[in-house]
């Protein structure tokens, strides 16, 4: 397998987080698109360690740095998302109007 090919898969996890964020109405299907495109950035760099410095430990020490960050995001957001759903009883993002007064 070369690099353009996991560009390619790379660039549909991407492109397939980016439709199911902007498609979803469920905020958890909304956080589960923008995982996707976490994981897609992270294949990138782990991609791009393995074939531009085999030998070098940064690339992949950036993508376990960026996977915990995606799992502090995805609990904070999940936290979130149980807050609003004792309050509201609804997980629909356009049911949720906390900003207006």
């Amino acid at each position: 397998m070369t690099l353009a090919h996991y560009m390619t898969v790379s660039g549909l996890l991407f492109a397939i987080g980016v439709f199911g964020a902007l498609t979803r109405r469920n905020i958890i299907g909304i956080l589960m698109g923008i995982e996707l495109m976490f994981n897609a950035a992270n294949l990138n760099l782990a991609a791009f360690n393995r074939f531009l410095a085999p030998a070098g430990v940064v690339g992949s020490a950036v993508t376990l740095f960026t996977m915990a960050v995606a799992a502090a995001e995805i609990v904070v957001g999940l936290a979130l998302v149980m807050a609003i759903y004792r309050n509201m009883n609804t997980v629909y993002a356009e049911d949720i109007n906390l900003l207006k007064g």
